[in-house]
């Protein structure tokens, strides 16, 4: 059985074992607040173990640390506020195409995509295999819901009405919702995509919305989880080509492939901006980006920061500006 080590043996351990600088009460009390085991080891590295930052002192483990936590203050409203508009835009394209607010009825009607597959192919039985698996799981998001004594739930039920579809949507999280969306027909998919101003010219199969919803649910799990996002190790979400490309065209920004979290704020620009958001509120988020690449570039190595941000941060965030003024 491996012996619990104290908090001044797991301070010894680092400087004997990682040759940190770690020292006083000061230190010892930062350790405590953020954690040997969820913040020194989750910081030391750079997306996957093997990836090791060789750090010296204690207070560049604390400025990743908070360079991550600031990042999450960040995003975190510009995530929430795109969560709700994209169901709101997906929503309001379900309802004009099924006239009715019955999961059933739009179960039947639009969430057939599975029926522009070959009848009987692999795609065909994945496609349905996916849709009934939907089904299964908002049911069962809904029995769980009432079980808990959810209001927006129980008061159907204790009506003795069907859920509607934009209750269903209160309380499905971001990786139902985006399954929902996968599940619904390309008709419906287009005009969600026209709606959101997407460039229509990298959304042949109608499915770059797709790619949206599940690159903002990795990143909002990684946030209200308080895991790392730093480094983007939070990424599981296929990323479509697509998706990168018009990205790319319409902001004129080049090498957006998602390895650095530098890309994740030019998506959530790029799609606030289609969605209205002032020009203000856009160049805000920028500067305040900059000015913690800028403090976290003074409290580490040179080596480090180079890690963290890719050499072509600047000329991304420069084009971001430029695209924000258009």
């Amino acid at each position: 059985m491996t012996k619990v080590k104290t908090i001044d043996s797991l301070m010894r351990y680092m400087r004997d074992e990682h040759n940190i600088h770690i020292k006083g009460s000061n230190h010892k009390r930062k350790l405590r607040n953020f954690g040997y085991y969820h913040g020194f080891k989750g910081y030391r590295f750079i997306k996957s173990p093997q990836n090791r930052i060789n750090f010296n002192d204690f207070n560049e483990v604390l400025a990743i640390n908070n360079l991550d936590m600031e990042l999450k203050g960040l995003f975190y409203p510009q995530i929430m506020f795109l969560e709700t508009a994209l169901k709101n835009y997906v929503l309001e394209e379900v309802l004009s195409h099924s006239r009715t607010d019955s999961f059933d009825d739009i179960y039947e009607r639009l969430l057939d995509d599975y029926k522009r597959h070959v009848h009987h192919s692999d795609n065909y039985k994945f496609a349905l295999r996916k849709r009934l698996e939907l089904r299964n799981k908002i049911y069962g998001t809904l029995s769980r819901d009432y079980n808990t004594g959810r209001q927006v739930v129980q008061h159907f039920y204790h009506s003795d009405r069907y859920v509607p579809v934009w209750a269903i949507f209160e309380v499905i999280n971001m990786g139902e919702f985006g399954h929902f969306f996968n599940c619904l027909n390309k008709t419906v998919r287009r005009e969600v995509s026209k709606s959101l101003l997407l460039n229509q010219a990298f959304d042949g199969d109608a499915l770059m919305t797709s790619s949206i919803i599940f690159m903002i649910k990795d990143l909002r799990n990684a946030v209200a989880h308080n895991d790392v996002i730093f480094d983007v190790r939070f990424k599981r979400a296929k990323i479509r080509k697509s998706l990168k490309k018009a990205l790319q065209n319409d902001m004129n920004i080049g090498g957006i492939n998602f390895n650095s979290i530098t890309d994740y704020l030019l998506l959530l620009v790029y799609l606030q901006k289609k969605l209205g958001i002032p020009k203000t509120e856009l160049y805000r988020a920028v500067r305040r980006f900059e000015s913690l690449i800028d403090n976290f570039r003074q409290k580490v190595p040179a080596t480090v920061s180079h890690q963290v941000f890719h050499t072509n941060t600047q000329q991304k965030l420069i084009a971001l500006r430029s695209y924000i003024q258009i």
